[in-house]
């Protein structure tokens, strides 16, 4: 039998990693580190930003042009150590909160590991706002592909229609239009208005607690 709509819910797919927490520089760090450890001096800092929110195979084979496990395997190392100071966007946990308080699944959709989540939601805060999450285990492509947010949609019966992702880079932004899905982008992660509209983002603000001063007038609000 064919599934009503009725059945499904409203969600929040939001992407985590420069998002709801300041992580995309301390990343930026780690990778130019892991680059340098790894033999690859040439990779600038600016062109590691950019590639951040690609999953971390991904990114080496997007910035090198070739697989290289042992930059993937210095990364996490270099950057283990930069997460104790990751902090939460202001406003991060209180979004959360205020989305599910209007009824919205709220699901993070992060390119990380499924480990991660066991830092990141204490970092975010309101983690018992937060419905369940899709994580780069549970996909073969991680962004830009479309896997990500629609294996969320899928596992956490959500309404396509009724649903709308929130991300900080291009790359958010086009696994939602490849997911048939509208995205809000945030310029905390470092990218900024133009790119994200330019790449298709339906509305962009500066940060979680601009997006929440201004739901009631955003994308969210007729979920």
């Amino acid at each position: 039998m064919a599934e009503h709509p009725d059945d499904l819910r409203p969600g929040v797919l939001f992407d985590v990693d420069g998002t709801l927490l300041d992580t995309n520089y301390l990343h930026v760090l780690a990778w130019w580190q892991a680059f340098r450890d790894t033999g690859h001096p040439d990779v600038t800092m600016a062109a590691v930003h950019r590639a951040i929110g690609i999953p971390s195979a991904a990114l080496v084979q997007h910035l090198l042009g070739t697989d290289d496990e042992d930059a993937v395997d210095a990364h996490s190392a270099r950057y283990e150590p930069l997460r104790d100071q990751v902090v939460a966007f202001p406003g991060a946990g209180d979004l959360l909160r205020a989305c599910a308080d209007r009824g919205a699944a709220v699901v993070l959709a992060t390119s990380g590991a499924a480990g991660d989540l066991d830092w990141m939601l204490p970092a975010i805060g309101e983690r018992d706002a937060v419905e369940g999450a899709t994580t780069s285990a549970d996909v073969d492509e991680g962004k830009p592909a479309p896997d990500l947010l629609a294996t969320a949609v899928r596992d956490h019966r959500l309404d396509p229609a009724r649903c709308v992702v929130v991300g900080d880079t291009v790359w958010d932004v086009e696994s939602a239009r490849r997911a048939d899905l509208p995205c809000v982008g945030l310029t905390c992660g470092g990218i900024g208005e133009a790119e994200l509209r330019d790449a298709g983002a339906v509305a962009v603000y500066a940060d979680p607690a601009d997006l929440l001063a201004r739901l009631d007038d955003s994308p969210l609000a007729g979920l």
